[in-house]
């Protein structure tokens, strides 16, 4: 089964827009999704109920007990691989896990 990626977050017409209408911050919680489904196995991902990024909170939502606490016990090692999938420290000063 062949996915398509999203090429078009990587469009600066895309983020112009997005950063004039004010959801630039959904653009970056696909990026994240998007890296989530390439590291995690199929079945994995499909525990994952939504990605979304808030006010520099990245908001994780999980069916899984197990992967919950697997997210939990790995925080910084997540956080660091979100800070390099979207290439800017800033943009993300915690990660919650729901």
């Amino acid at each position: 089964m062949s996915r398509k990626k999203r090429e078009y977050l990587s469009s600066e017409l895309v983020n112009a827009f997005a950063k004039s209408y004010g959801f630039e911050d959904k653009l970056k919680a696909f990026e994240i999704k998007d890296f989530l489904e390439d590291y995690l196995s199929e079945e994995l991902f499909a525990e994952i109920v939504s990605v979304n990024l808030k006010e520099q909170v990245l908001i994780i939502r999980i069916k899984s007990a197990m992967l919950k606490n697997d997210f939990r016990l790995r925080k910084t090692f997540f956080l660091k691989k979100f800070r390099e999938v979207l290439k800017d420290e800033s943009l993300i000063n915690d990660l919650l896990i729901l």
